[in-house]
């Protein structure tokens, strides 16, 4: 392994970054690279496959999409549907939509197009999107499974292939999976997978999928979880939540880690209930309740968000001052994963962990695991270290204030039913007064469109099909269309077709209906007066 070295780091533009894309990162205020962007560039960029081993924070987003946009920059054709150039990897919903943000400037620059796809929302406009064609595809697996498998999705042209956080795909049993669709991807693409470790099978990934890679820590040489400071406070079950209320009701951001889903949306809502906003991120959210919520605690409306573990590697936030655990993690990675989402680049951090009296033991193991150094302290809500490690004077809201700050849904404005063009009320009918037959004259018979769109075996209160002319009997699509535009019957009768008489036809609206039998117009067993109408043209 090739250590860092972090004195001296030269520019994105010594490390062979194209010109187009540091202009785009100056705007972006990132002109000097993190170690591990300048550690893998220069491979990366020359098409090497890379191994970066290190946490979350340390830059590795852009270590991977500067080099996948260069290459593609360079090698563009014109995109087949359904199969991307690219595809990038990411274990969770928050982390893949990081990902695309963090791109979104740079195929910007070099005129790419991309798309996300993941679970908890409709595939539809994922399989559009994978239908006009894209350079980047961003995905989680199991989505990606599901429309490789429906033959939405064919990796047979990706040039470049990143695994981002590849040890958390394997804590979520996405491993097998993950090598399901890494088997569909060329074997001379480029393949850059990024993994805090290597156990949990990702040493088996990178042997079977990696051709030579080169490997850097992204790590400095000091860790930084432990560069933290790391606190235990022991509390008793009744003052848990109060020394929690008087952490996060100092200024700053705070994440608060639960372990259960149910935990995270109680202790939320317990937050709001004693005057702090707090939001809550679990696998139980939709989607859009997901993005709602990290946008308000990335934005600073809220500053206090209360996650699960399946989010402690997914969301990318900087100026995180303090991380609680109000329930220790069971094993030790999960610790350090939680801890990492402060002390982000190189900034300092806190992590205070909440231990009660039949916890004690857990923890003692859980710290010796990690290899953390905490201090155990007695408190309770007035003792002087909350003060002293979340500094600032303490703050709670209203009610109205509370419910001001948090996100809500979008309100939706009740749907209302389109009338038809020419009239008439859209409803569907049974067999009416025409029985089977008769055009739509009461609600219509069968004859109203097994094929209609919109009549069904019942019609159009008064819009019956023969109106406006048709294929035979109204079955094709555009007669029962056709016969929904009509605002009415013609004025006599409930027979054959009065307009539009043989197929396709739109003859203008007769006086009178056909009482002709048979295929005469259209109708079967026609209960109108004899003859046609006046104005069909020559029905059948």
């Amino acid at each position: 392994m090739q250590p860092l070295q972090e004195s001296s780091v030269p520019s994105f533009s010594d490390l062979g970054v194209p010109a187009v894309l540091v202009k785009t990162l100056d705007k972006l205020g990132i002109d000097t690279p993190t170690p591990i962007q300048a550690a893998t560039l220069p491979d990366s960029l020359k098409g090497r496959d890379v191994l970066g081993r290190g946490r979350t924070g340390s830059g590795k987003t852009f270590a991977f999409l500067l080099p996948l946009v260069a290459r593609l920059d360079e090698t563009r054709y014109e995109i087949d549907a359904y199969r991307p150039r690219s595809l990038v990897l990411a274990p969770t919903r928050e982390l893949a939509n990081q990902i695309a943000d963090s791109l979104k400037p740079l195929a910007a620059a070099a005129g790419l197009s991309y798309t996300t796809v993941f679970g908890g929302v409709g595939q539809n406009p994922q399989v559009k999107a994978l239908k006009a064609g894209v350079d980047v595809l961003i995905a989680c697996p199991g989505r990606l499974e599901d429309l490789m498998g429906q033959g939405f999705c064919d990796l047979s042209d990706v040039e470049v292939c990143i695994l981002d956080e590849a040890d958390h795909m394997a804590d979520m049993g996405f491993l097998p999976g993950v090598k399901r669709i890494l088997t569909k991807v060329p074997r001379e693409a480029q393949h850059l997978l990024f993994s805090a470790t290597l156990d949990g099978g990702i040493d088996v990934l990178v042997k079977k999928f990696l051709s030579n890679p080169v490997t850097h820590q992204a790590d400095s040489a000091q860790s930084p979880v432990a560069t933290m400071e790391h606190h235990v406070f022991a509390v008793d079950s009744d003052s848990r939540i109060d020394v929690l209320t008087d952490l996060v009701s100092a200024p700053g951001r705070t994440v608060v880690f639960t372990r259960t889903k149910h935990g995270a949306k109680k202790l939320a809502k317990q937050l709001a209930g004693r005057g702090i906003p707090a939001v809550d991120l679990h696998g139980n959210l939709s989607q859009n309740a997901r993005v709602r919520n990290l946008d308000a605690f990335h934005s600073g409306a809220v500053e206090t968000l209360v996650a699960t573990d399946i989010a402690a590697r997914g969301i990318h936030v900087d100026d995180v001052s303090l991380v609680v655990h109000a329930d220790p993690p069971t094993e030790h990675k999960a610790y350090l994963h939680r801890s990492g989402r402060t002390a982000r680049a190189g900034a300092a951090g806190t992590v205070i962990t909440l231990m009660t009296p039949d916890q004690r033991g857990d923890v003692k193991s859980l710290l010796r695991m990690a290899k953390i150094n905490a201090t155990t302290t007695n408190v309770t809500a007035s003792h002087p270290l909350l003060e002293k490690l979340a500094p600032g004077e303490r703050r709670t809201m209203s009610a109205d204030e509370v419910a001001a700050a948090l996100p809500t849904a979008p309100v939706q404005e009740p749907s209302r039913k389109k009338a038809p063009k020419d009239g008439g009320e859209q409803r569907q009918g049974g067999r009416g007064q025409g029985g089977r037959s008769g055009g739509r004259n009461q609600g219509g018979g069968r004859s109203g469109g097994r094929g209609a769109q919109s009549g069904g075996r019942g019609g159009q209160d008064g819009a019956g099909r023969d109106n406006q002319g048709s294929g035979r009997s109204g079955s094709a699509a555009t007669g029962g269309r056709d016969g929904n535009r009509a605002g009415g019957r013609p004025s006599g009768g409930s027979g054959s077709r009065s307009q539009g008489g043989s197929r396709g036809g739109s003859g203008a609206r007769g006086q009178g209906g056909s009482g002709a039998a048979g295929r005469s117009g259209g109708a079967r067993r026609s209960g109108g007066a004899a003859g046609f109408s006046s104005n069909s043209r020559a029905g059948r």
